[in-house]
């Protein structure tokens, strides 16, 4: 008896132990797959106050997951991975807008692979999940609060519902769906009560206004984004300043001109012409993947901002666009901008005071002015720049290469600055700097200057049409520090330009290497008395 009891007792115990093998695997299973499952559009619309009309559920069919933030941290790697060559594309016509290319579908690029089946064997554990929207907090779609999304309608109250909500929420999503068009007057995405870490996901398209009334005055920006802590903008849509408005040009002795509404409406707009896309006062900034087109005037603009990083951007406006700036950086610090095309009618990049540790790197310019630091020191101001690195860059017809450019009568200084590896192709000048600069028809002379120093110049190399190298430095404060090495600069003869030999005034620096055509008005060495202070003393 004893021993048929211990062979039930066995028994029972071997059932009992297969019994719950089977359910924790069939947990596992189920847990899984729920994980993996969609989610609803009720879920994506979690704290949405706005309308839930046919629009949104037309849309809910192909919606797009946000991508997850990319760091703001400037990568320390030397961008050698980017092997596509530069492939200019032919000039726009003048005064004509770019055409904005047609959103995908599918606002993912990426396409992500599928999960493995788990197994239920002995310690097995269900594998990691890709993030998804939900991990990012709540999605709020602007078409949940009103926005009609036909480019004509004034989505503007729309975007500013979807930005509240999200900006109470914090670590959520502003969502601006594909395959739409979103006519949005100027606004402020603003903080700073707003919590951090919002994605602002573009994937449509948003229509500047072309209306004088939407302008009033004048504006000095469109879309604003104002002392905010980890912001990302990002997808792929577009932004479109319709800056034509400021452009054109109505000749009154054209009698081929009969578009006489349009004509009224352009001698309504204010003279002051707004930046598109502008961040004030923000920390940990990302602009990835978007198109910004036609801007008035620049395209976009970081003021106040540190932690910035842009990348796989594409800015564009027409080639005699009258200052529309590609990227303008102003009182910023800890900066890269990286793999990202850049044409427009002024500056690809322009680096105004207060700015130090910019990198920037594989970058296409053209057409436009090239990569400036400056213009420093204008109406006998302050001005300093530290620590910019310009290197793997492409410039194709831009009227100057890499540039530094001061007003007479600044004070300050210009320090650390290194242009590496710069290819350029029918550029007019090269490498510039200048002292006397003036975008006027005359300057008053003045003695004092902001100082240039600690300039290297390294394996620039292509084509020039007017003049390879430009060095106008101050009589006062000479420019010290400059250094070439591996210059190679050969003329291209273009109709009703002039070529000239190298330039030099008051420039001292060493040549490491020969260079071609020979820079022998460098003085080398340092200017005498040079007394120039610290970049701390003087900033």
């Amino acid at each position: 008896m004893k021993l048929r009891a211990k062979g039930i007792g066995l028994l029972l115990l071997v059932l009992l132990a297969l019994c719950s093998t089977i359910d924790v695997c069939d947990a596992r299973i189920g847990k899984h797959w729920r994980q993996r499952g969609s989610q609803s559009s009720s879920q994506l619309k979690k704290k949405g106050k706005g309308k839930k009309g046919s629009s949104h559920r037309q849309y809910s069919r192909n919606q797009t997951s946000p991508k997850p933030p990319v760091s703001s941290t400037p990568s320390p790697g030397a961008g050698k991975g980017y092997q596509n060559p530069y492939q200019p594309s032919p000039s726009p016509t003048p005064n004509a807008p770019v055409s904005p290319s047609p959103s995908p579908a599918n606002g993912n690029r990426h396409s992500s692979s599928k999960s493995p089946t788990p197994s239920c064997g002995k310690g097995s554990q269900p594998p990691p999940q890709p993030p998804s929207a939900g991990s990012q907090g709540a999605v709020f779609n602007v078409v949940d609060f009103g926005a009609k999304g036909d480019g004509v309608s004034d989505d503007t109250k729309a975007f500013e519902g979807a930005w509240a909500a999200a900006c109470k929420q914090g670590a959520s999503t502003v969502l601006v769906p594909p395959e739409l068009e979103f006519l949005v007057g100027p606004i402020s995405f603003s903080g700073p009560y707003c919590k951090p870490n919002i994605i602002f996901q573009l994937e449509g398209t948003i229509l500047a206004p072309t209306g004088a009334k939407a302008w009033g005055s004048g504006l000095l920006q469109w879309l604003e984004f104002t002392k905010l802590n980890g912001i990302v903008i990002q997808g792929n849509g577009i932004i479109n300043g319709r800056g034509q408005q400021w452009w054109t040009y109505s000749d009154p002795d054209d009698e081929d001109d009969d578009d006489t509404q349009y004509n009224v409406e352009l001698d309504r707009m204010p003279q002051i012409k707004p930046t598109a896309l502008r961040f004030y006062g923000s920390f940990k900034v990302v602009v990835a993947d978007i198109t910004i087109i036609n801007s008035s005037q620049c395209h976009l603009k970081f003021d106040n901002c540190q932690e910035v990083m842009v990348h796989d951007v594409t800015i564009s406006s027409p080639e005699n666009s009258l200052n529309t700036d590609g990227i303008h950086l102003q009182n910023s610090k800890d900066v890269s901008i990286h793999h990202t095309n850049l044409a427009c009618g002024d500056d690809c990049i322009s680096i105004q005071t207060g700015c130090s540790n910019i990198n920037i790197h594989n970058v296409n310019c053209g057409p436009g002015h090239g990569i400036s630091i400056g213009g420093l020191g204008r109406d006998n101001t302050k001005a300093c720049v530290s620590n910019v690195t310009v290197r793997d860059i492409n410039m194709f017809r831009t009227t100057t290469g890499v540039r530094i450019k001061t007003w007479q009568g600044g004070i300050g200084l210009v320090q650390d600055i290194r242009f590496s590896n710069i290819q350029v192709s029918e550029v007019q000048m090269p490498i510039m700097i200048d002292q006397f600069y003036c975008d006027r028809s005359t300057c008053r002379n003045q003695t004092s200057a902001v100082a240039v120093s600690g300039v290297q110049y390294e394996n620039i190399r292509g084509t020039f049409t007017i003049k390879p190298v430009h060095f106008a430095c101050s009589d006062s404060l000479p420019c010290s520090g400059i250094s070439l090495t591996g210059v190679q600069l050969r003329p291209v003869q273009i109709p009703h330009y002039h070529l000239n030999n190298p330039f030099c005034w008051q420039a001292f620096g060493e040549l490491y290497t020969p260079t071609v055509p020979p820079v022998a008005c460098l003085q080398i060495g340092k200017p005498a008395g040079n007394n120039l202070q610290s970049y701390h003393d003087i900033c």
